[in-house]
């Protein structure tokens, strides 16, 4: 059972997410990162209804069990969403946001026609074994676009600060989630006592960091060692 630390990383989660939308708002840059506020309004949505699921149906219940795996799945497509919009500014200065945009669509499309196939493909045996390997798929697709996409920042020499910052917060996210998957599988006996702090952790790392950009990074805010690097090129 959940103890006051798990409680507390829940709560405080929750009020970092809403703190960055609210931030974001204020800051003039809610039309600008839509998709990421959007993420994070769902992501404390899917706080609440873990919190619903285990005061009615226990933590070792299978509707909590079900329920974690699956919202996790849905919040790491959302996330996709998320890192599209971040290869959208990335190359908007090169005139190929039509082709960006086109390539999100058909990514997202086929990811959720690919989930939906998975799912009623298996719907008569959906075994726990089942839900978390369709979560690490997803999380291992966040992982590899998040690398391409920090890729293409070092090689166009992006000196945004706030779009490096939230992407560098990004990749610390996901390769810590992969990390414990790979972890998991690999040393079993770890779950109970310490992996199990891994993902409330990583989870509150994600909106702490975001909100920390937000506030400390201005818009218009540019790397002087990247703008160096292109000069004397």
């Amino acid at each position: 059972m959940p103890g006051p630390l798990d409680y507390a990383l829940w709560l405080v989660g929750f009020l970092a997410e809403i703190a960055v939308v609210v931030c974001a708002i204020h800051r003039r840059a809610f039309a600008r990162y839509i998709p990421l506020l959007f993420y994070l309004l769902c992501d404390a949505l899917v706080t609440l209804g873990l919190y619903y699921c285990l005061r009615n149906f226990g933590f070792n219940s299978s509707t909590y069990f079900y329920y974690y795996y699956y919202s996790e799945s849905v919040l790491t497509i959302l996330m996709f969403w998320v890192i599209i919009t971040f290869y959208l500014q990335v190359f908007e200065e090169m005139g190929v946001s039509r082709q960006i945009r086109g390539a999100a669509v058909l990514l997202l499309t086929l990811t959720a026609l690919f989930s939906y196939a998975v799912v009623h493909q298996n719907r008569d045996h959906l075994t726990s074994r089942f839900v978390v390997q369709l979560n690490q798929n997803l999380r291992f697709v966040g992982v590899v676009l998040t690398y391409l996409l920090w890729g293409a920042i070092l090689k166009l020499r992006e000196t945004r600060t706030r779009l490096v910052q939230l992407v560098l917060a990004l990749g610390v996210y996901f390769s810590a989630t992969a990390g414990t998957y790979a972890l998991r599988n690999l040393f079993p006996v770890l779950q109970p006592s310490v992996l199990r702090w891994v993902p409330p952790v990583i989870g509150l790392w994600l909106p702490l960091a975001w909100g920390f950009t937000f506030v400390k990074v201005p818009e218009e805010a540019r790397l002087a060692t990247a703008r160096l690097a292109v000069k004397a090129r």
